[in-house]
Order: structure tokens, then C-alpha cells, then sequence
């Protein structure tokens, strides 16, 4: 999932608010965790933006042939993205 530059800013500032309410952490440059949660967020979207390729490609070379949206499709889509993710040593 793709997000916004507005959307990146308001998540990183609730996620801030959230790790400060908590006592999680003490800020001084506000600026830099902003900027760090922000890169981790669009590093996040990368990751699943290139998982998400990787299934689909290795869905479309099956012998045979899977529709899209199909719950077959759903099926696979589901199993490999895992499988993938796994590998990727994310999860």
C-alpha cells in the first residue's frame, strides 16, 4: 500500500504522539524521528511493492491458467506472498 506524503506525515506524528503518551521513548530532534519513521514506513511500501511483483509473476508462469480474482488465485496469492515474505526473513 502506497501512502501519501500527507498520509506518511500524519502517521508518523501519531505514531510519535503514541510512543511518547506511552513512555516509550524520549525525543529532543523531533524533526529526525519524523523524518526516520517516515523512511521506514516508505521502506515498508517498497518491500511489499516488490513481494507483491514477485507473487504475481510466479502466479502467471504456471502451467496452468489462474483468473485473477478468482478464489484460486486468491488462494495462491495468499500462500506464496507468505511463502515470499519468509524468505525475505520479514515474518
Amino acid at each position: 500500500m502506497k501512502f501519501s506524503e500527507a498520509r506518511q506525515s500524519y502517521l508518523a506524528h501519531a505514531i510519535l504522539r503514541l510512543l511518547r503518551e506511552e513512555g516509550l521513548a524520549e525525543v529532543e530532534q523531533e524533526r529526525h524521528v519524523l523524518a526516520e519513521i517516515k523512511r521506514a514506513l516508505v521502506a515498508d511500501e517498497s518491500f511489499e511493492s516488490m513481494i507483491d511483483e514477485r507473487v504475481r509473476r510466479r502466479i502467471a508462469s504456471l502451467s496452468r491458467k489462474v483468473e485473477p480474482g478468482s478464489r484460486e488465485w486468491e488462494v495462491l496469492y495468499r500462500q506464496y506472498y507468505e511463502q515470499e515474505v519468509r524468505k525475505a526473513g520479514r515474518k
